[in-house]
């Protein structure tokens, strides 16, 4: 009734506004007629317990049902035999001789294939079903389905010879597996995933080109899907879907279009060259920068106890698994000899402030002292609050130092620092002081990084040199991320949302009191508060009146940062214990608020604010489990509005989904360039070949300098007479398959090939032929890049493989076989070696099988 109501209203303040909208009646249901269908119903209870009920004249119907709990103590006990699941085989033949129906519940359909293999080897037979919609009838009696399809525990119903067992029940707690592709691979592949027809690429030998799609085209009697690049002069250069690791995205930098190369010219190879050349000095200063760190002496401190895994526990929370790796990764920092340098990149909300406390108490613990600094007052006093909650009956004394401290109270925490009696101090810039004595500083702690200014930042730099830092930050800045990127500083991304989380619902829109009404009594009639952004002290009063005029029924608090430091703490106080609905404020939220009901943000003017400052301020909504809103108020127009403007507005509303952060600051790097990185600027370098194109050579050329030899990089060409794709009705989004493309074509092993293959299964289904075929064929390039093999092709009813100049082929091997009398195999002096295939009309399998065989045949291993 209530939310009717509310649609009613809405949709009147529309009308009265003049925008275009439906009526209630074509979108909801009355509620009426939902109550009548409800009590048409007829409702079934499963009770645990006979409770009888007097309304109820139905007798109770006792259904007898047994738990696998014998089942599962027996596979416990067989887990480290040899026959791991005999307990399972000899439970399955028992029911399967009494025609009872078996029906095993997996998670994933990967799960059900590699079970069904596994069971076949103890000669039970399964079939795999997809089908979700759990029923009664599962299986047929006497045989054994396995089935995707969420159950919590497994049982049996003896007197309808049913059993269902759980996938947990046979294998025991699984353990999530934290994927180890690097996050420098999943952003490569993030931008891939938002390619356009249009947008530049970068091929590794013929330089920068337009993406023109993905595109079948037929050779032979086959239809194959190709990438098509275009090139000046409008050449076109088709490549097989399989040899995709040779394509990066070029990134989009603001307002500059790169120069398209020429197919076969020798433009990009001098470019690359230019760069390479550059990027030695670079590389040398980062190395000695590197090196100096990893020599100096730092404090190794104490690994996890007793005392510190209780305090883990007692965390309120389940760490999300980016979460605990992240937490993991600075403990372990802090165990080397060597002061830790780590970034912790994580969305709002994602649990940064956690990673910090632990890493806190174990410095703490171990007698050094800790300084968290911090860029606002606000979200000094926040973290202060946070920090003395969660070490409440802990020996540790938390102090803090802001605007917020008279001068006595300032000066008693900066002797308590000298002394050695403040363990855990949390402050602003004030902190970086020269007058500030430490007894023994053992970690610091930097929130959001990019707010702080030069000076305090050659400060942060000096402490860097002998003391553990561990930087803080939800969209790092380009210079950062650089540095991240190229190795010379750690990095953790925490990009998994907290469970229960949901993306902020953000719209831009054109300023209108009707569209404010509106926005705001929605969110106070759900028990919400309201942050509206004006950034502007001059004029906030006047948009103080103009909230009275348009919604009289709420309260208004103002705050801003010229305010004096109690007026402002006490009235962020007020607003959080709930005293007024809306906080009339500027940018002071933006950083580390946490006020859970608050989740309606509507900013004003937000054209003339930056990108990273949107997400910020979009960020202090959404932290509960309520759906949040946030409301882009602009003057005009988008298309009046000015280009940056517009662009920025676009990107804010695109990157919606949780954990976008880190895109956001990729996408910041490749608009501005990493800037003037130690000295030397890179911006020109970064335009010249493209950004992954740029850290690729990076990495390259910090290799070399350390010594490592990179091997040549071969990308085999398989020209198989084989239809080897994607097909669009099993993978339909183009992006995605894209995407898929280049992961299984930069594969580096097997076990690499079988993880894709797995998510293609749990993610589309059962692989179709062609599907099935491109991991074939992709599995044979894996093997041919191995052994140094440049192309596999058929002629004339034979293989062909042109060797490379440094291969793994087994000559004195290869010589046995080519002397032997009917050899099928011969040796050309152009290093191609020909093998005659056993039969004229071999199916594609036969033909990649053919192959493999004879790459094992000549192989050294």
């Amino acid at each position: 009734d209530r939310y009717h109501e509310e649609a009613r209203e809405s949709h009147a303040a529309a009308l009265a506004a003049k925008r275009l909208i439906c009526p209630p009646d074509q979108l909801l249901a009355a509620p009426d007629t939902i109550e009548s269908a409800l009590t048409q119903r007829r409702s079934l209870s499963l009770e645990r317990i006979d409770v009888l009920d007097a309304e109820n004249v139905t007798e109770p119907i006792p259904i007898q049902t047994e738990n696998n709990d014998d089942l599962r103590r027996a596979l416990n006990a067989a887990r480290t035999h040899e026959r791991a699941l005999g307990p399972l085989a000899d439970q399955l033949a028992e029911w399967i001789l009494s025609d009872w129906r078996v029906n095993i519940a997996v998670t994933v359909l990967s799960a059900a294939e590699r079970l069904r293999d596994l069971l076949d080897q103890y000669g039970i037979e399964a079939s795999t079903v997809t089908d979700q919609r759990p029923s009664w009838n599962w299986a047929r009696p006497g045989k054994v389905e396995i089935r995707v399809t969420p159950m919590a525990e497994g049982f049996s119903l003896p007197l309808q010879k049913l059993a269902v067992i759980t996938e947990e029940e046979i294998f025991g707690q699984r353990k999530k597996k934290r994927s180890r592709r690097g996050w420098k691979d999943g952003t490569a592949l993030e931008g891939l995933s938002q390619l356009q027809p249009g947008d530049h690429l970068v091929h590794r030998e013929h330089g920068i080109g337009l993406y023109r799609g993905l595109q079948l085209v037929q050779a032979g009697r086959e239809d194959n899907e190709l990438l098509c690049i275009e090139y000046a002069g409008e050449d076109k250069l088709f490549l097989p879907v399989h040899r995709l690791a040779l394509v990066q995205r070029y990134g989009a930098f603001e307002g500059v279009a790169p120069k398209l190369d020429r197919l076969g010219g020798e433009s990009w190879e001098r470019a690359r060259s230019r760069v390479k050349k550059s990027l030695r000095n670079m590389a040398g200063e980062l190395l000695a920068m590197h090196a100096a760190r990893e020599l100096a002496e730092g404090h190794a401190f104490s690994p996890r106890d007793a005392y510190f895994e209780e305090f883990e526990g007692a965390f309120p929370f389940e760490e999300t698994p980016d979460q605990a790796a992240a937490i993991e990764d600075v403990l372990a920092d802090m165990q080397h000899q060597r002061p830790m340098d780590r970034i912790v990149c994580g969305d709002v909300g994602y649990g940064k402030t956690e990673v910090a406390i632990r890493a806190a108490l174990r410095a703490a613990l171990d007698g050094k002292q800790v300084a968290i600094l911090t860029p606002t007052t606000i979200l000094c006093e926040q973290h202060y609050k946070t920090f003395k909650q969660r070490f409440a009956g802990y020996p540790i004394n938390v102090e803090m130092l802001s605007r917020f401290r008279t001068p006595g109270e300032a000066r008693d925490v900066m002797e308590g620092l000298t002394a050695g009696s403040v363990d855990v101090v949390i402050a602003t810039h004030r902190l970086l002081n020269k007058n500030t004595r430490f007894r023994d500083l053992g970690l610091l702690v930097v929130d959001e990084e990019q707010r702080f200014g030069v000076t305090h930042k050659e400060r942060i730099k000096k402490f860097r040199r002998t003391v553990d830092v561990l930087t803080l930050t939800a969209t790092p800045i380009p210079r950062t991320l650089q540095m991240a990127l190229s190795g010379m500083r750690d990095l953790s991304v925490i990009d998994t949302a907290p469970v229960d989380r949901l993306s902020v619902r953000t719209q831009v829109c054109l300023s209108s009191p009707s569209l404010i009404r509106e926005a705001i009594l929605r969110e106070v009639r759900r028990g919400g508060q309201v942050f509206f952004l004006h950034n502007r002290v001059a004029s906030i009063q006047s948009v103080a009146e103009m909230l009275a005029e348009v919604v009289p029924e709420v309260r208004v608090i103002v705050a801003h940062g010229q305010m004096k430091e109690r007026d402002l703490e006490n009235r962020m106080h007020a607003f959080l214990k709930g005293e007024a609905e809306v906080l009339l404020c500027s940018t002071i939220i933006e950083s580390g608020l946490d006020i859970p009901r608050a989740n309606t943000i509507i900013i004003n003017r937000a054209d003339a604010l930056g990108l990273a400052q949107l997400y910020q301020l979009r960020g202090r909504v959404g932290r509960s489990s309520q759906r949040a809103y946030a409301y882009l108020l602009v003057p005009a127009p988008l298309g009046r509005l000015r280009l940056d403007a517009q662009r920025r507005l676009e990107a804010i509303q695109d990157l919606t989904e949780l954990g976008s952060g880190f895109k956001l600051a990729n996408m910041d790097l490749e608009i501005r360039g990493a800037g003037d990185l130690l000295g030397s600027e890179q911006s020109g370098n970064l335009r010249t070949v493209g950004y992954e194109t740029y850290m690729e050579m990076l990495q390259e050329t910090i290799d070399e300098l350390r010594g490592e030899v990179h091997e040549e990089f071969i990308d085999p060409e398989i020209l198989l007479p084989i239809v080897a794709r994607l097909p669009d009705d099993y993978v339909s989004d183009v992006n995605q398959r894209l995407v898929l493309y280049k992961r299984l074509s930069s594969a580096k092993d097997d076990a690499e090939i079988q993880l894709i293959r797995d998510e293609l299964l749990d993610r589309y289904g059962v692989l179709p032929r062609d599907a099935d075929n491109l991991i074939q064929v992709i599995r044979l390039k894996v093997m041919a890049r191995q052994m140094g093999i440049e192309s596999i092709t058929v002629k004339r009813n034979q293989l062909v493989f042109q060797v490379a100049a440094a291969s793994r082929i087994d000559i004195s091997r290869l010589v046995g076989l080519v002397s032997r009398k009917k050899s099928k195999l011969r040796v050309t002096p152009d290093q191609k070696i020909y093998s005659v295939l056993p039969k004229a009309d071999l199916t594609p399998q036969e033909l990649v099988e053919a192959a493999r065989q004879d790459l094992k045949l000549v192989s050294k291993n």
